[in-house]
Parts: C-alpha cells; structure tokens; sequence
C-alpha cells in the first residue's frame, strides 16, 4: 500500500467517524448539558414536592406555565404557587420518578417519565401513577419550565 493509498484510506474512516458521532448526536438530541440540567431539575423537583419547597417552583417555572394533571385540571403557575400556601389541603407524602429521558434541540428540552406518587391535591387524596411530559425553554441563561402534562398510566 502506497503512502498516497495509506492517507485517503485514514481520510476516509476519520470522515466515516465524524459522520457516525454526527448521527448519533442527532438521534440522541446532542447537548449532554441540557440533558443534565434538566435532569438534574426534573429530580430536585421530586425533592421539592416532598419538601413543599415554593421557592423552587417560583425560579423554575416559567410566568406563562400551565401544567395538565391526570385528573383533567389545568394549572397555572400562580395556582401552584397559591396550593403550597396551603399544604394542609396540598401535601406530597411519597414520590418516586422512573424511566426519565430527556431529549435536547438547542434551547429547548423534553423530558418524559412515569411518577408514582401519593399526594393530597385540593384536599383530595391521590395515589396513582402517572406518565408525565415537562418542556423546558432555556430564557435568560436558565432552563424554565414552560408546560407540562401528566395522564394516568395503565
């Protein structure tokens, strides 16, 4: 093999490798920081239920939010914020999140997960599983919570 061959052959498996990691990077949506940081909100989220945390929802959520819950209510961010007032009547006793999976596009991320939760919601009790979706939109330097949705899952 001449050095000549030698050199487009390196040429072309360095081409073959950029296009292979350019393809995977596309299939999983790329920006290992996005998934990160939001995987690393959608967790600490769980911890601010369980600790009736209202200053985590006042930084994450964006002001526009609304949220669907599986019992078929929408939600705004100032109805959220006003229920942790009250957590005689709005209490998370127990949560758990699972097969979290986050996907980033550039300044917007999806994270999908199951949420088995018991929880009194408007005084009403509620233990249940849930499958959840949360779009967050990075604004000003800081990922936000712009909507989110839950369905009971089967």
């Amino acid at each position: 093999m001449s050095a000549r061959n030698a050199v487009l052959w390196i040429s072309l498996i360095v081409v073959a490798m950029l296009t292979a990691l350019r393809a995977t990077k596309a299939q999983t949506g790329g920006n290992a920081d996005a998934v990160a940081a939001v995987t690393k909100l959608e967790n600490d989220g769980v911890k601010a239920d369980l600790a009736n945390d209202k200053a985590f929802y006042e930084k994450v959520l964006a002001d526009d939010w609304t949220g669907g819950d599986s019992g078929g209510t929408w939600f705004t961010k100032a109805d959220v914020l006003k229920m942790m007032d009250d957590p005689e009547h709005n209490k998370t006793n127990s949560e758990k999140i699972s097969e979290l999976k986050v996907r980033s596009y550039g300044n917007t991320a999806i994270a999908t997960y199951k949420d088995t939760y018991d929880s009194m919601l408007k005084g009403e009790h509620r233990a249940r599983t849930v499958i959840g979706t949360d779009t967050f939109v990075k604004i000003g330097g800081e990922w936000k919570q712009v909507a989110s949705h839950a369905s009971q899952a089967k």
